[in-house]
């Protein structure tokens, strides 16, 4: 048996264990950027790891509080600029995966960065695309890593800010050039694949000690279940090791303490 972990410890390690040693991965702040450095710091050392600003191959020590960290420049292969990153490497198709976390998600793997409510008089605004319009668009598949509930996890978004599969699940279908959009959706309850014909989000996979009920309980629309259910691998004492000295050291680093 593993050691115990918590439901954050294995989502991270989940979404870490999708990122290919080898892959050329396009990263989001945030929990992809937490999956994505612990994927380099275990079983993937050879991930390319491309964030916004414009650093290539970064081997950031500690986790970057936004794409502007310093650390993420300091430790890169080399550093280009914004226009060139998207407009030659993203959408030259140089990247494999797009790594996006999002406020909101749909049945369609559309996610909502944008706004919360009605768009004239929205109840919250949020920080906005970013980059990850463009990233989903562009990248060879889109992995996408959130907390699951209710208020996350929605029928229809809001906004689209970032198509997966559009408001029928055919966005995609019959365009040229483009990525093939959300493969999975990783959360601290299940993991979630697209339906090979509709595109709406499945249930492959139930973590440890999570039931159906809990991932019904949890989303906010009818979800469905694959007929071959599996079981997300626990996490091992080496991944979680490794994700708390992440952890411990990022968090000492934004608190102004020395190593």
């Amino acid at each position: 048996m593993g050691s115990e972990y918590t439901n954050s410890e294995m989502m991270t390690v989940t979404a870490a264990r999708a990122l290919e040693n080898g892959t050329t991965c396009f990263v989001g702040i945030g929990l992809p950027s937490e999956a994505a450095n612990l994927a380099r710091l275990t079983h993937a050392p050879d991930v390319v790891l491309i964030y916004e600003s414009g650093t290539l191959q970064t081997k950031p020590d500690i986790l970057p509080l936004s794409i502007g960290d310093g650390e993420l420049s300091d430790s890169a292969l080399t550093t280009v600029a914004v226009p060139e990153m998207f407009r030659y490497w993203l959408q030259g198709g140089k990247v494999d995966v797009g790594f996006l976390g999002t406020a909101q998600i749909d049945r369609f793997a559309n996610l909502n960065t944008t706004l919360i409510g009605d768009y004239r008089e929205p109840k919250v605004r949020l920080p906005g695309g970013g980059g990850a319009p463009e990233i989903a668009t562009s990248a060879g598949e889109v992995f996408i890593t959130l907390k699951h509930s209710k208020r996350a996890l929605v029928k229809d978004v809001d906004f689209i800010t970032t198509v997966g599969f559009g408001r029928d699940g055919k966005a995609r279908d019959g365009v040229p050039n483009i990525g093939r959009g959300p493969s999975r959706v990783i959360t601290d309850l299940c993991v979630m694949k697209p339906d090979a014909e509709t595109r709406e989000l499945v249930v492959v996979s139930l973590h440890p000690g999570v039931t159906r009920e809990d991932v019904v309980e949890a989303t906010g629309w009818e979800i469905r279940f694959a007929e071959q259910l599996e079981t997300t691998p626990v996490p091992d004492e080496n991944e979680l090791s490794i994700l708390r000295e992440l952890k411990a050291r990022t968090e000492r680093a934004h608190s102004g303490q020395q190593e």
